[in-house]
């Protein structure tokens, strides 16, 4: 049996083939597409080696679940980070890292829009407990638009346990909840910071708040609760984005 994963749709091929061309081996094109979106492809793949071949739509549709453009990649399976790997990457970090850590979102579609919008906002890495969470998989990859290959995905086995080693390297944590006093946009977040981010519907769990160092909401003027936790995620790693930009802005003048 093949170990090999199908990834699909334009961006996420083409970020492999630009960032990760070793672990392309095949890709697919659907019978009559040759327009300039897959010429790049092609030239990407002819200049790293990659065969590429040509299939009925039908066939395509077959293989994977989801909107597959037309395009198809037969990869190396994923690779996710461990913790190892994010004390290495801490390490020849400058300036003040900004971490993304998911507390159990499980929906694949969220979990791939919150890679796009933490590698859109700067964010060094995001964070995921092992278990009873989203992982790396053709789903999230085609959500994640490329950036899946670009940010890293750090499984942890202990969340709590890795949040007490990130503060004694000097990280603020600030954890996300509805019933929070304070306002996100009243939280400095131009430090070292991890934004914590609950699951879907139930929010942080009990251990991963105590080891909060803030509490922060977002203050909803409509008539509903809460947002969607891609969107939640968007609205807080821009802010810190923005606080981030305005500081170096003054510090140049």
């Amino acid at each position: 049996m093949s170990q090999l994963e199908k990834i699909y749709g334009v961006h996420a091929v083409e970020a492999l083939l630009r960032h990760h061309p070793k672990r392309v081996k095949q890709i697919w094109l659907a019978e009559g597409r040759s327009d300039p979106r897959v010429q790049v492809l092609v030239d990407l793949a002819a200049q790293n080696r990659v065969s590429v071949g040509q299939a009925e739509r039908r066939e395509m549709d077959a293989w994977v679940e989801g909107v597959h453009q037309g395009v198809v990649a037969e990869v190396s399976p994923s690779q996710v980070w461990g913790e190892a790997m994010l004390d290495e990457l801490l390490d020849r970090t400058e300036g003040a890292p900004l971490l993304l850590v998911l507390d159990g979102v499980t929906d694949p579609h969220n979990l791939g829009a919150c890679l796009r919008t933490a590698d859109a906002a700067g964010a060094l890495a995001v964070l995921v407990p092992k278990d009873k969470s989203a992982t790396l998989t053709p789903t999230v990859r085609k959500v994640a638009c490329g950036a899946a290959e670009v940010i890293p995905l750090v499984a942890v086995t202990n969340l709590a346990r890795t949040l007490e080693k990130l503060q004694q390297r000097g990280l603020w944590i600030v954890g996300t909840a509805g019933e929070a006093e304070q306002e996100l946009y009243d939280q400095d977040l131009t430090g070292p910071t991890i934004i914590i981010m609950g699951a879907e519907g139930k929010g942080m769990r009990r251990l991963t708040r105590e080891h909060c160092d803030y509490l922060v909401r977002l203050p909803m003027a409509g008539s509903v609760s809460s947002l969607n936790v891609s969107v939640a995620t968007g609205v807080c790693l821009f802010e810190a984005m923005r606080q981030r930009s305005v500081k170096a802005s003054a510090a140049r003048k």
